[in-house]
């Protein structure tokens, strides 16, 4: 396991902040009231320890399939539903919608290989990941991905304690399945919109770990319309 990049300054300031809250309960504690001071140190540990694990990239066998794609972002699937998106197809798209808890890791990866098409940021509101207007009405990040299969649109979006989105995607760069597409600060939620006609992988309720779990698969009947825009 490592440490994201994006948790170096708040791991830092975390432990200064805890060192210096326990040197003065310490100090002006213990001798009084000792196990005050003890449940002080406790508490600021697991405090400090969770904010460690946030930002955790744990070692895992990614998957790695053309034909395949893979899981965002670790969290549970809360949304398989058939929508009309309005930002960048303007037609009909499956959206499959992962839920990330502050627990799960917050790491998000490029569900397949591709071209950037698009890449926008969106200023917006902070209603909590899994309200159904949290899509469109909040802070968020889309990226759409092409290639021969296929085209995605992949969101990126803030949710009520989340409100830092990182994306470090360019519109016309090429990218790889599962290497890293960004990184959204303290729970969140990730939006997929796949082409009509997509096989989808995963269930309402699923457990689903970024780089890891498919998704969806390209399936060979698809309509052109779907492939690409």
């Amino acid at each position: 396991m490592t440490i994201h990049k994006e948790g170096y300054k708040s791991i830092g300031v975390a432990a200064l902040l805890f060192g210096f809250i326990n040197i003065v309960s310490f100090n002006f504690l213990s001798a009084t009231m000792p196990w005050v001071a003890v449940v002080i140190f406790i508490i600021t540990l697991g405090l400090f320890l969770f904010l460690i694990s946030f930002f955790r990239i744990p070692n895992r066998q990614l998957t790695i399939n053309n034909d395949q794609i893979i899981c965002p972002a670790d969290g549970k699937v809360v949304v398989i539903e058939e929508i009309t998106d309005t930002e960048y197809f303007n037609d009909k798209r499956i959206q499959v919608s992962i839920f990330m808890s502050p627990a799960n890791v917050h790491v998000n990866r490029n569900p397949m290989s591709g071209v950037v098409k698009y890449s926008k940021y969106h200023k917006g509101k902070y209603l909590v990941a899994w309200h159904p207007k949290s899509s469109t009405e909040n802070e968020r990040h889309s990226v759409v991905l092409e290639n021969a299969k296929g085209t995605i649109l992949v969101k990126q979006i803030a949710g009520a304690l989340a409100k830092r989105i990182c994306n470090y995607l360019t519109v016309g760069e090429n990218v790889k399945q599962c290497e890293e597409m960004g990184f959204i600060k303290f729970g969140s939620r990730v939006d997929v919109l796949l082409p009509v006609g997509t096989t989808v992988n995963v269930q309402l309720q699923q457990a689903v770990q970024g780089g890891v779990t498919v998704l969806a698969s390209f399936t060979s009947n698809m309509p052109p319309s779907s492939k690409g825009v």
